[in-house]
């Protein structure tokens, strides 16, 4: 029969909210037992199954029906044991600091600038134990030991909640967040104040680390800011290119040297003849110049020499501007065959040739 004439607890760990002495079931007070409790901690004194005194840093003398010869005459009738029990619950005052909450998956939310977009947000809380008899008679109950970690996961779930209804109030977008977290910190504080407090804790400080989107947004929100800073998308086409051509020059070793090689040689030809017609047009002044002469085919069509307007097979004079046309073929009278425009003998039989 254990008969606890000392009772105190130093938590070594700072892990535990709450300890009870004994852990294990109820324990046999003696009058006079002696309770040492710390400046950072309460005690709470149980008997008969109900909380009877919370007790403050100091010592403190308990006062109990565990008188040692009454205890013993009475033992015997209860297999040895007193029917007097009691325990006495510690629990810490310390602030709990560094807590963390975030959301365990993204959010989905609506942005005025990028649509709907998920955020994931995260940050730290403080808290400390306000009143330790609602603490230990609604939380921790009759375990013996009650650590901080068992009741964080709860507590998340609360701050993410009231996080997640005051993010669809304020977010406009996602791009002005940053200078609203302190405002964010400040409601989501106040909101969840009284979920605490109806738990017998306190909180005493929150922290907004981060909003952001995922990863494949925010690649999107670096390409428009870097589109916002060059001015135009043309400019921005420029730049990609001139990056590439940039990366494949500086590319090492020999296979890859030599692959790098024929991308830059490729990319630059292409950005060279954006440029060449980009100097073209503004040459022209708008203006749109006459077509480009093209090689004649072998037959049907011929090519005005002074305007480049096509103009029918056979005809003698340009349909646009009237100058006189070079036959595009001569004849032969003797064996039929075709002659280039100029020829004066067949190239076949060696007759001469009408000069039309």
């Amino acid at each position: 029969m254990a008969i606890l004439d000392l009772i105190e607890f130093p938590d070594e760990s700072g892990r535990e909210i709450v300890h009870r002495v004994p852990e294990y079931g109820s324990g046999e007070f003696t009058l006079g037992s002696q309770l040492v409790v710390r400046e950072s901690q309460a005690a709470i004194f149980f008997r008969d199954g109900k909380a009877l005194d919370v007790f403050g840093p100091g010592r403190h003398t308990l006062s109990t029906n565990n008188i040692p010869i009454l205890s013993g005459l009475l033992g015997i009738a209860f297999g040895g044991r007193s029917p007097f029990r009691a325990e006495v619950y510690f629990v810490t005052m310390r602030e709990l600091i560094d807590l963390k909450w975030g959301t365990p998956q993204p959010i989905l939310f609506r942005d005025t600038d990028l649509g709907m977009v998920r955020l994931r947000a995260y940050g730290t809380y403080s808290m400390r134990v306000a009143d330790p008899q609602l603490f230990v008679n609604r939380i921790v109950g009759q375990q013996g030991a009650y650590e901080a970690s068992q009741i964080e996961e709860y507590l998340r779930g609360t701050i993410v909640q009231e996080l997640t209804t005051l993010l669809g109030e304020l977010m406009k977008s996602v791009l002005d967040l940053p200078s609203q977290f302190n405002t964010i910190a400040s409601a989501t504080r106040a909101s969840v104040a009284d979920d605490f407090s109806s738990l017998g804790l306190e909180l005493r400080g929150f922290q907004v680390i981060s909003i952001t989107p995922p990863e494949e947004v925010q690649q999107f929100i670096d390409q428009r800011s870097s589109m916002g800073a060059l001015g135009d998308m043309g400019r921005y086409t420029q730049f990609q290119t001139a990056q590439a051509i940039r990366d494949a020059a500086n590319n090492e070793g020999a296979a890859a040297g030599a692959q790098g090689a024929g991308i830059g040689a490729g990319l630059g030809m292409g950005l060279g003849m954006t440029m060449a017609e980009q100097m073209r047009e503004a040459l022209r002044g708008g203006q749109q110049a006459p077509p480009t002469p093209a090689a004649a085919p072998a037959t049907g069509v011929q090519f005005c020499s002074r305007c480049g307007q096509q103009n029918p097979a056979g005809a003698k004079f340009c349909q646009n501007c009237g100058n006189q046309l070079a036959p595009a073929t001569i004849v032969c009278a003797k064996c039929g065959t075709e002659n280039p425009a100029g020829a004066k003998f067949c190239q076949n039989c060696g007759n001469q040739l009408a000069s039309g």
